[in-house]
């Protein structure tokens, strides 16, 4: 049962929606707060629109979508007898003629 679970974390610690998703959601967060402080001149400079406040925003959202696709769709978990199956080779004894 303990080796079920190892398994399952060790499986999900490899996923590729994790990674992205938690990279894009903190990036999202401290971008967007970042927007919430920009001074009148850092505005005027992006022709009037609050740009890292946007991307921080759409960055947090990518992200969310990210974690949320690896909840409602997670990997399968691998067998343990698949794992032993391949490592004992082929069963016969060798060529014949």
């Amino acid at each position: 049962m303990a080796e079920d679970t190892k398994r399952k974390k060790a499986a999900r610690l490899f996923d590729v929606r994790l990674v992205i998703g938690g990279l894009f959601t903190i990036y999202g967060v401290i971008v967007a707060v970042i927007g919430l402080f920009d001074s009148h001149s850092e505005i005027e400079k992006a022709q009037g629109v609050r740009i890292n406040l946007w991307m921080g925003l759409g960055m947090l959202v990518v992200g969310l979508l990210m974690l949320l696709w690896l909840k409602l769709n997670p990997l399968p978990t691998p067998e343990a007898g698949a794992d032993e199956a391949d490592d004992a080779g082929p069963t016969g004894s060798g060529p014949t003629d």
